[in-house]
């Protein structure tokens, strides 16, 4: 683990940053000084985000799965800013339900957004990071540590950007940039939230185990991120017991394949009936996004 380094005049990217994790993160990190450039899909939203902060601060309006877009936001965040030193790549959306039923550009956009969106922000920003010895955090998931039913698109694409950071960690690590990895569970934002408008995969996710079942407060699991961005962590957890998951994260795919069976058949035929409720991108979020593409 490295030392701890203070936030005060530094400059930090959040993309995903109109709501939810990105806002909250944006805000504390502005809260301990950092100067904040914010990116994502709502300019409303992220100038709303903006004119709230403590220090300078901007914003872009792009796509993350845009390398092009991305490609100039870097260019001028560090004409603004005059650097960059902490990157947090968060923007991301899901969508759940059988993947049979699932239509397959909603399941292909979830991997664009999560898995290539962070690529193309890495790609984009790398450059800046290696000129200030600079830290990348990657934000995963509990999706990233064991399958979830219901969840093919998401826990494909969180999976597939831990993997990514851990591999880009490694090639970058000699050039005094650091990377993270941040894992969180089911927490309040509305992406979360917009898995309620769909009773029976509501219910469906309520017979998970504790404490996997529970949504968790936004605040703290930010916290542990922004703490963790001080540390300049490989693994940052936003809930403190998904560390204890990392021993077992092996054993979890064979248990879940065999015991999740039971409720997958049980819930079958509810989920068919439900199916246009799970037609698009959860949350208000995935709303902007489906609008930004014209859908």
């Amino acid at each position: 683990m490295s030392a701890h380094r203070s936030l005060e005049g530094r400059v930090a990217v959040v993309t995903g940053a109109a709501r939810g994790v990105g806002e909250s993160l944006a805000r504390k990190l502005s809260a301990r000084g950092a100067k904040v450039a914010l990116v994502g899909l709502e300019p409303d939203g992220l100038r709303r985000v903006a004119e709230g902060l403590h220090t300078e601060s901007a914003h872009w309006h792009a796509d993350v799965t845009d390398q092009e877009a991305m490609t100039r936001v870097a260019g001028e965040v560090v004409e603004r800013f005059g650097g960059v030193d902490i990157v947090v790549a968060n923007a991301g959306v899901a969508q759940a339900g059988p993947f049979a039923d699932t239509d397959e550009t909603v399941w292909r956009r979830v991997v664009e957004v999560n898995l290539l969106g962070s690529v193309a922000t890495a790609r984009a920003f790398l450059p800046a990071l290696i000129a200030r010895r600079g830290y990348l955090l990657q934000i995963a998931s509990l999706a990233a540590l064991t399958p979830s039913p219901m969840m093919s698109a998401y826990c494909a694409s969180k999976s597939g950007v831990e993997a990514f950071a851990h591999c880009l960690r490694a090639e970058v690590g000699h050039r005094g940039v650091r990377v993270g990895v941040a894992y969180l569970s089911f927490t309040d934002t509305d992406m979360v939230r917009g898995f309620e408008r769909d009773d029976v995969l509501w219910e469906f996710r309520r017979r998970l185990p504790w404490p996997v079942n529970r949504i968790c407060p936004l605040g703290p699991a930010v916290d542990r991120l922004v703490a963790g961005i001080e540390r300049r962590s490989a693994h940052v957890y936003g809930q403190w017991w998904l560390r204890g998951m990392q021993p077992v994260r092996g054993a979890l795919p064979a248990l879940i394949g065999t015991f999740a069976q039971r409720d997958v058949r049980r819930f079958e035929p509810r989920f068919a009936a439900t199916r246009e409720q799970r037609a698009g991108l959860a949350g208000a979020g995935g709303e902007a996004d489906n609008k930004a593409r014209g859908d």
